[in-house]
């Protein structure tokens, strides 16, 4: 009895996930978190209009989702000004990024991204047999421009950039990524993860045609919308590249209820206000508190805020290590030099007061070690 006969690739890889959850976390230290600051979860919750939708669709669980998604693909192609065709919805931006790279990359094929961008996305690649091709951080931003030109030099099919930026809430106008498009190379696809897009400046999402067949943009329904759990992320691109996914995708893999909420949320402009008004709020309190402890926070336009611990990598892992320990779940960058910082997302006021009172003993904590 032999077992199953994995291909060479599975047998090549390691059996790890990009993120360790804050559940695995609790279990392994024996308590709950105080305050779940590290995933850039919207503590603040869906819209009620979507919370009631969904509820309405318990006694219908029993039917699958529909296949075509077609409702919330009308609704989003209305909302973005562009057609059904030019859209396509799955599991998050997660499951969208393992589609795409199933349709391009092939063993060996090359991938550019930015070294301690999104793991995820490094993660379907490798998954794939891809080969990933990473260039560094310029002044904590991703830098377009080297990305396209490391791109060129390695014949890459994909480049990866995440605009606002995760792990650092940087984030670039979109005039200048949509400018920069120039020096991508022919053939090569631009995967532009928008995730916290709906946190930005005006100005930030790339004005890019939904025709243009360099380019896919990816959105979510997990951050400002707030429903992470129920994973609906979609995509805009060329209606060629968009019915690909067809070939590949999970036509079942979006249940009704999930459908619905996401319906009546994209429908609810007055919570979408509200919840980033209160983003916006948490993100001047979070810089409040770095700096009452002497500490400096990026400039963010996500949900999240990234405080300069000041040192190096090391330094900044004792004090997560310390604010884990006392039941406050943050995350933080795993490149250099981007790692001297910790990652702490947006928060209720309570959240954010047992931050406030656990910050300054992880200091001290870490500059004791």
């Amino acid at each position: 009895m032999t077992g199953p006969r994995y291909t060479p690739l599975a047998q090549s890889l390691p059996a790890t996930v990009p993120f360790v959850g804050p559940e695995t976390q609790e279990r392994q230290r024996g308590a709950p978190f105080e305050a779940r600051l590290g995933a850039n979860e919207n503590v603040f919750g869906p819209s009620p209009r979507a919370v009631e939708a969904m509820r309405q669709t318990a006694e219908d669980i029993w039917m699958y989702g529909d296949p075509e998604n077609y409702h919330l693909r009308q609704a989003l192609a209305d909302h973005h000004g562009v057609t059904p065709e030019n859209i396509v919805v799955g599991e998050g931006i997660d499951g969208l990024l393992g589609y795409l790279a199933r349709l391009i990359v092939g063993p060996g094929d090359t991938v550019v991204t930015s070294d301690g961008a999104y793991p995820t996305f490094n993660y379907h690649v490798e998954g794939y047999g891809g080969v990933l091709h990473k260039v560094p951080y310029s002044g904590d931003h991703e830098d377009p421009s080297a990305l396209f030109a490391k791109a060129a030099e390695v014949d890459a099919k994909l480049v990866y950039m995440a605009n606002p930026d995760n792990p650092m809430g940087s984030w670039h106008r979109g005039a200048d990524i949509v400018a920069a498009l120039g020096n991508l190379p022919d053939g090569c696809l631009l995967v532009l993860d928008e995730a916290y897009v709906e946190c930005a400046p005006d100005g930030t999402a790339a004005p890019v045609a939904a025709d243009d067949l360099r380019v896919i943009r990816m959105r979510t329904f997990s951050k400002v919308y707030g429903m992470a759990g129920a994973r609906v992320g979609y995509a805009i691109a060329a209606p060629g590249l968009i019915e690909a996914f067809n070939k590949v995708r999970n036509h079942f893999g979006m249940n009704r209820s999930a459908q619905a909420g996401a319906l009546a949320a994209l429908q609810d402009e007055d919570w979408l206000s509200l919840v980033q008004e209160r983003i916006s709020e948490a993100r001047d309190r979070i810089t409040e508190i770095a700096r009452d402890n002497g500490l400096e926070t990026l400039p963010s336009a996500a949900n999240f805020v990234a405080i300069d611990c000041g040192r190096d990598g090391a330094f900044a892992k004792a004090v997560l290590d310390s604010l884990v320990a006392q039941g406050i779940f943050v995350r933080m960058p795993f490149a250099a030099p981007q790692n001297r910082c910790i990652r702490v997302s947006c928060g209720t006021g309570p959240d954010l007061d047992a931050f406030a009172a656990a910050l300054p003993k992880a200091m001290e904590a870490a500059r004791s070690a």
